[in-house]
């Protein structure tokens, strides 16, 4: 039957198939920029990488400076446009798609939970009592949709339509709560008159949406001002990015969509190009003079136990819930093994976890540097395995029409 759904010519089905290989491609050059990462780090050239990620760029117009090493503009910077794609991404959704409707939210949405909540419990369980350790909770929290839908794009039409919306859907929710773990937890000492100089500028772009203006650009320009303004206020400046994008318009009065417009136009260059950058910029881990005191720190363990055992158990178990008690049904052709396969896909964490861990840890001492970045890495590859193993069991067998 899986063949008969993927051969599903809905709009649906085609949206998902060309998402999944865009991301599949974009999965593929992650991982090469983060090989390539780890090879520069550990080679001669480490000196010059970390001479290049700590060259100071400085923007000043008047008064108005911006003052931050490389690595800064990218992980702020060019994180900002990645977070206004996931913006407009969730408000698509949240009016057009697959969380427009309460029913499609339940399974996904339960098992998001379950994925942030058991993989923080047992991170913050090795960690207690180590108050500089416990602000990395949230770093297994996350789900990198790139590696997860590139991995399930290795078994082609093996993989059921209904199977790839559900991680698509539960990838959304998970973006929703990288969102908020940012704004709540990871902002620092905030200034007020910049603070206010951004309410200012969103207000601004309210407004125009209230009052029917469509052109993309103008949104943009305010875009340009409030990041600059929620950079300045100590709330992180790629939160900027999410709160423009819920300001693009969803369609304009001839019934066509700005806001998909832009999502597609930006969706190629996020993830071929800004994606690919971050990773190189942060997946340098330099494994020389390292011991099996850091695979073992309480912090690498953290990681390692949260993405691999906390993310598989923790959606499984809500799920399980939400079925027993009859508030949602597993999907058609869907069964319990392939959602383990997907759950463990849900452990690599990799980008996001790489993005929370430089938030967690920026003020902290190099053990923490070292023990998140090879909690990642070391989770996010012994995930991918057991994600590839437990699909090729649980996935229908190939046939030659496929």
């Amino acid at each position: 039957m899986h063949m008969n759904e993927e051969k599903d010519a809905s709009p649906l089905a085609g949206a998902v198939r060309e998402f999944m290989r865009m991301e599949s491609a974009a999965g593929i050059l992650l991982l090469l920029s983060a090989l390539l990462a780890m090879l520069v780090a550990n080679s001669p050239l480490s000196g010059v990488y970390g001479a290049l990620l700590d060259t100071t760029v400085a923007v000043q117009v008047g008064a108005l400076a911006i003052d931050k090493p490389l690595l800064l503009w990218v992980n702020d910077g060019l994180m900002a446009v990645f977070f206004f794609l996931i913006g407009l991404e969730v408000k698509r959704e949240l009016l057009e798609g697959e969380l427009s409707s309460f029913d499609q939210v339940v399974l996904p949405g339960m098992g998001a939970l379950g994925g942030m909540i058991v993989p923080a419990a047992i991170y913050a369980w090795l960690n207690w009592g180590d108050s500089i350790a416990l602000d990395g909770w949230a770093i297994p929290v996350a789900t990198d949709i790139a590696f997860a839908l590139a991995l399930l794009g290795v078994f082609g039409s093996r993989v059921p339509l209904s199977l790839k919306v559900f991680l698509l859907t539960l990838a959304i929710f998970d973006d929703l709560a990288a969102i908020v773990i940012i704004a709540v937890f990871y902002s620092g000492d905030l200034s007020l008159s910049a603070l206010l100089a951004g309410v200012v500028a969103l207000a601004l772009a309210v407004t125009m949406n209230r009052r029917g203006v469509t052109r993309t650009s103008s949104y943009i320009l305010l875009g340009i001002v409030l990041w600059i303004a929620v950079l300045k206020s100590g709330v992180h400046a790629t939160l900027a990015g999410v709160l423009i994008a819920f300001c693009i318009p969803m369609r304009d009065e001839g019934g066509k969509s700005p806001l998909r417009d832009l999502e597609s136009d930006l969706h190629g260059p996020v993830a071929f190009a800004i994606l690919p950058i971050f990773a190189f910029a942060n997946a340098g881990l330099n494994l020389g003079g390292m011991s099996l005191d850091d695979l073992t720190h309480p912090v690498t363990m953290g990681v390692v136990a949260g993405l691999v055992l906390g993310k598989p158990l923790g959606i499984l178990s809500f799920i399980g819930i939400a079925v027993a008690l009859g508030l949602a049904r597993l999907p058609t052709n869907i069964n319990w093994l392939q959602l383990l396969g997907v759950a463990f896909a849900c452990g690599i964490g990799f980008t996001m976890s790489l993005f929370i861990a430089g938030l967690a840890f920026e003020h902290g001492s190099g053990n923490y540097f070292v023990g998140d970045r090879l909690g990642i890495l070391v989770g996010s590859i012994a995930s991918a395995l057991a994600a590839y193993i437990v699909l090729s069991l649980s996935l229908p067998a190939a046939t030659e029409s496929d």
